[in-house]
């Protein structure tokens, strides 16, 4: 069983490795990300967002010897995609906070602007380029928790990751001239805080589902590949803000010939399909630095068990899968 965190610890050791007190899990972020050293260390700050009108995400991220910045919005009436990407060398500029939920992230050019700032009752997520504006509150509800783990390939290669999942939303977005306002219960935000040392190459799974089912607010989280082999799993479902942690690895089961095909999700404590609307293909090839994910946006069916066995039902639930394969 992975074990659970309950007291603030640094992620790593003076030498720079991984404090082995560090591995674990936690409901609340309680790990400081002293991170330090050029060339496998990557941070980042991922938000989506997803309204019955539209599918947003926001990156700001840092890979050491560049940054590697997006606006991503997609139209679900319509099914135009917008897209803003930002490469800047050395990420000169990048700011990123040392523990989520703290500070700000930003990051700003002549062209466009992304920040996400921590105040109040949740995180303010704006965004701007062209004809495009965002500025959505992603609400931290009383007694929220979110997962935080800690996945260790090696003393020298790890990797923290925080997935606070079904944060409801409100604000608006505005895309060529058209506002949507988004209200809590139909809008939700999902956040991805990475902060970790890398191995040059590798591929994640990665999925979030969220929404109202049965008058509760029900959050699901599960990824896989990436943490194959390492005790560690991202795998959870919410219920009302509470996580149930699933400690068990899930089986991933798609088409790559076919990304619109419906995915399968399985495992002990987990039996869920997804069935896409939309896929979302973003490739980038620096050289040393190469990425290509295909993210579909869609619908779930089935269901996860909480931590006493019971289940929980997650039909009609919206959000991701994504498979990701990265040359960093």
């Amino acid at each position: 069983m992975e074990r659970e965190i309950t007291v603030a610890v640094d992620l790593c050791t003076s030498r720079g490795g991984l404090n082995p007190a560090a591995v674990g899990w936690t409901r609340t972020p309680l790990h400081r990300c002293n991170l330090r050293g050029w060339g496998r260390t990557k941070r980042w700050e991922y938000w989506g967002i997803l309204t019955p009108g539209h599918v947003v995400g926001l990156t700001i991220s840092s890979l050491d010897y560049v940054g590697v910045h997006g606006i991503y919005v997609l139209d679900r009436r319509t099914g135009v995609e917008t897209v803003h990407d930002l490469v800047i060398p050395a990420a000169r500029g990048t700011v990123l906070p040392v523990r989520t939920g703290v500070g700000r992230a930003e990051v700003r050019t002549k062209k466009a602007r992304i920040a996400f700032e921590e105040e109040g009752e949740g995180t303010w997520l704006r965004a701007s380029a062209g004809d495009l504006s965002v500025a959505v509150l992603a609400v931290r509800p009383v007694s929220h928790e979110c997962l935080g783990v800690v996945v260790p390939w090696s003393s020298r290669r790890f990797q923290y990751t925080v997935k606070d999942v079904a944060r409801p939303a409100r604000g608006r977005i505005v895309v060529a001239g058209v506002t949507e306002t988004l209200e809590e219960g139909t809008s939700f935000a999902v956040l991805d805080h990475g902060r970790g040392r890398w191995p040059y190459s590798v591929t994640w799974n990665w999925g979030a589902g969220f929404g109202v089912v049965g008058g509760h607010r029900v959050g699901l989280q599960v990824g896989g590949k990436w943490t194959d082999g390492t005790g560690s799993t991202e795998n959870a479902v919410f219920v009302d803000g509470v996580l149930h942690k699933i400690s068990e690895d899930v089986m991933w089961t798609y088409d790559r010939a076919d990304w619109s095909r419906p995915w399968l999700i399985r495992g002990a404590r987990v039996d869920v399909s997804f069935t896409p609307f939309h896929e979302r293909v973003a490739r980038t090839n620096l050289g040393l630095v190469a990425s290509e994910v295909h993210q579909c946006f869609g619908t779930f069916a089935g269901w996860a068990c909480d931590n006493v066995g019971r289940r929980v039902e997650l039909d009609g639930l919206v959000g991701w899968v994504e498979e990701a394969r990265n040359r960093w």
